[in-house]
């Protein structure tokens, strides 16, 4: 499957910033290459989810009634390497703004700087690079809109350590996905909505030491008083209050769009997929992390994200079971219906809101 080439050309800014080759060297080191997958095996998974990709968006949109335009959405099923590089070129495209602004300032930026940013980037990728099944990239470009992400070895390694039926397993992740492509397929709005939410974050981020010094007190200030971190962790109590309001309104995002997603996922699968409820138990188990390593998803909020699939498929199960699918599509029709934060844990606040009790 061809895609968009990555631009590292010095003529981005964002190519300035880091030293993106150098994130793509140290994420394949941290990432390892997986499992292998013989020849008949990676056919086979190209196979599959070729013909599953399509087939889960005609029944997606038949459960949810949501109807997209343009492309269909189709696989790419890349490796470990491969998936860190689409990621980097996904990353330069949204830091383009605060690149812009960190170079005004500083036009020559320290070469030890760029290294350091590009292997803190690339370790991280690395990381994530080991665990992702699938993804959507909501902000591909528009030639490669419909283009699903499956990580081909991690995708065999759940298969093989679960021992789950490969073309039921792959089936459900393509359920998952898909439904990701749906929502913004459908919801002309939403790619709009959390470009907007990213860049009025970056726009935030202050250059200024006195004001980053100034910021460090106060969350010091705070943890010793032992303040509301609301559920969010340490990473909190860092930002400032401009980016706290941010940072809630993308959680709350982020749960809805996960916790659809899953909900869909398993209501679909219900009759289609073999032993759904091992599937789901061997998910959860992968998901799980001990020791040290527990200690680095919780400080990237890898944990967090883990809770927004819980969270989320409670309150769209919790809002479809009172009014129905139609009128929990309601929350697709504008960014006023988007659930908030508190509203994901009480749906009833968002269905006398929005759905009407």
């Amino acid at each position: 499957m061809d895609a968009a080439k990555v631009d590292w050309s010095m003529g981005s800014r964002a190519a300035r910033l880091g030293d993106w080759d150098l994130a793509a060297q140290v994420g394949r080191r941290v990432a390892g290459p997986g499992p292998s997958i013989d020849a008949v095996g990676r056919a086979r998974m190209r196979e599959d989810l070729a013909e599953l990709v399509p087939h889960s968006e005609d029944l997606i949109g038949a459960f949810t009634s949501l109807s997209i335009d343009g492309f269909r959405s189709r696989a790419w099923v890349m490796s470990r390497g491969e998936w860190i590089r689409q990621n980097l070129g996904g990353l330069q495209r949204l830091i383009e703004p605060l690149a812009e602004r960190m170079t005004a300032r500083r036009p020559q930026r320290a070469e030890l700087s760029r290294k350091a940013l590009g292997v803190q980037t690339g370790a991280l990728l690395g990381y994530v690079s080991r665990r992702v099944l699938g993804q959507y990239d909501v902000f591909l470009p528009p030639d490669d809109e419909g283009l699903l992400y499956f990580v081909g070895p991690n995708v065999a390694d759940a298969e093989q350590r679960f021992a789950l039926p490969p073309r039921d397993f792959r089936m459900w992740i393509a359920l998952h996905e898909v439904t990701h492509r749906v929502q913004f397929g459908a919801c002309s709005w939403l790619k709009t909505e959390l470009q907007g939410l990213v860049d009025a974050y970056l726009d935030t981020i202050s250059l200024d030491p006195r004001e980053l010094a100034a910021q460090l007190r106060r969350a010091a200030e705070e943890a010793r008083s032992g303040a509301d971190w609301r559920g969010m962790g340490a990473i909190f109590l860092l930002l400032s209050p401009a980016q706290r309001e941010l940072f809630l309104r993308m959680q709350a995002l982020m749960s809805l769009l996960e916790g659809h997603a899953s909900f869909v996922m398993n209501e679909v699968a219900r009759g289609r997929v073999a032993d759904l409820d091992r599937m789901r138990r061997a998910l959860s188990a992968r998901r799980r992390a001990t020791g040290l390593e527990k200690g680095f998803q919780k400080a990237i909020g890898f944990e967090q994200k883990v809770k927004q699939y819980d969270a989320g498929e409670r309150f769209v199960r919790a809002a479809v079971t009172a009014v129905g699918m139609q009128g929990f599509n309601r929350v697709w029709s504008a960014p006023e219906a988007l659930p908030t934060l508190d509203e994901i844990r009480a749906p009833d606040r968002w269905l006398a809101r929005v759905a009407g009790s």
